[in-house]
This record gives structure tokens, sequence and C-alpha cells, in this order.
């Protein structure tokens, strides 16, 4: 074989090389973007599950706290009306241990900026129910009255409001969005 056939040999195997070695690299980059697009969709699809949860959370508690409040309103009113007592005393009951459940499982979900509102929400609504609670058994504290039950009520759901404007606020979403 002379130098010119060699020499063509040699540029047909480097043409050959290079040419599965681009189709080789193509492949490779191909298949790293979609290995990268897959994984942008696996974030994305991950953070729209923890704000589904998130938005999840905050509906539960924005119901179980209107539960709550309103299950205290009905008992100060049946203070008076022994017949509706026992119901009452059970729609209260249920009403905060399920607001107790639902507070519990938002401590360790949402925001410290909603739990700043929140906790002292569910601590001044606990007080309240303490109140009640006395007022049914008949054993007042100095200050224990339907009528501080009712104003306080009436302040725990302005506090409501504060919670849920914050919530709304961490989900980006504002009266107009919502429709509201």
């Amino acid at each position: 074989m002379d130098i010119g056939g060699a020499s063509a040999l040699g540029v047909a195997v480097v043409g050959v090389v290079g040419t599965l070695l681009s189709a080789l690299l193509t492949q490779r980059a191909a298949d790293g973007g979609r290995r990268r697009e897959q994984e942008r969709a696996e974030e994305v699809a991950e953070q729209h599950r923890r704000e589904h949860e998130l938005r999840s959370c905050y509906v539960a508690l924005n119901a179980a706290a209107r539960q709550y409040l309103a299950a205290l309103t009905d008992q100060v009113h049946a203070l008076g009306r022994d017949a509706d007592l026992p119901v009452a005393r059970q729609r209260l009951a249920e009403a905060r241990d399920h607001y107790r459940e639902v507070y519990a499982e938002a401590q360790l979900r949402v925001p410290e900026q909603v739990l700043d509102l929140a906790g002292p929400f569910s601590r001044d609504v606990g007080e309240l129910y303490g109140m009640v609670r006395r007022l049914d058994a008949g054993a007042p504290r100095a200050g224990d009255s339907p009528a501080a039950v009712r104003q306080g009520i009436d302040a725990r759901w302005a506090g409501l409001r504060r919670v849920r404007d914050e919530m709304r606020a961490q989900l980006g979403v504002s009266r107009a969005d919502s429709g509201c």
C-alpha cells in the first residue's frame, strides 16, 4: 500500500470515527437535556404539591377556627336555655378538638408569619373557651360574663381575619384574584 492509499484510508477512518463520535456526543447531549427537563418537571410538580398541601392546611385551619368561634357563640346563647345546652356543649367540644388537631398540624407546616398570628388567636380562643366552661359550670371568675365572652368572640373574628389575610398573602392571593 502506498502513502496515498494509506492517507485515504486514514482519512476515511477518521471520518467514520468522527461521524460516530458526533452521533454519540449528540445523543449524550440530548439525553442530558431530557434528563434536565425531567428533573425540572419533577421540581415543578413537587412545588405544586407543596403549595397544594399548604393551601389545604390553610383552608382546614380557617374552617376549624370559624367552626370553633361559631360553637362558642352557640354555647353562650344556650347558657340561658337549658334545653339547648347539651347539644351546644357537644358541638363546642367537637369544634375545639377538631381545631386543636388542625392547629397542631399547622404548627408543623405553615410559615412563621402565619404562626405569629395564629398562636395568639389560638390562646385567646382557648381563654374564651375556659370562660364559657366556667359560666356553664356556674363557677365564673371575676370578669366572666356572657357579654365578655361575646365581646371576646367579636375580637377573635377580627383576629381570624388577620390570620386569613396573612395566609392569603403567603399564597399570593389578593381579594381581586379570588373574586371576593
